[in-house]
């Protein structure tokens, strides 16, 4: 398990499409990694440049972030995505 430090958080990429709308299907160099994930750990939040930062993801939720954000890692077997909250754009609904 890795667990975040500060405002940071661990992010899981949802799967890329293989087919695109119109029905073609993409080889895996032409796929583009996808910029949806799920939180899988968020950190405690605490003070980032002076200023006291709330972390309002949570555990479980889906989001959109920054496509050149965070540092990529492999963890078990499994990459995984580490970023700072304000490199999240959005919570998906």
């Amino acid at each position: 398990m890795i667990r975040p430090l500060g405002d940071r958080v661990v992010l899981r990429r949802r799967e890329a499409e293989e087919t695109t709308k119109s029905g073609i299907v993409l080889t895996g160099s032409s796929k583009e990694k996808p910029q949806e994930a799920e939180v899988i750990a968020v950190g405690p939040g605490g003070y980032v440049d002076g200023n006291k930062v709330e972390m309002e993801v949570k555990v479980g939720d889906k989001v959109l972030f920054s496509k050149y954000a965070g540092t990529e890692v492999k963890h078990e077997g499994e990459e995984v995505i580490v970023v700072r909250q304000n490199d999240i754009l959005a919570i998906i609904e």
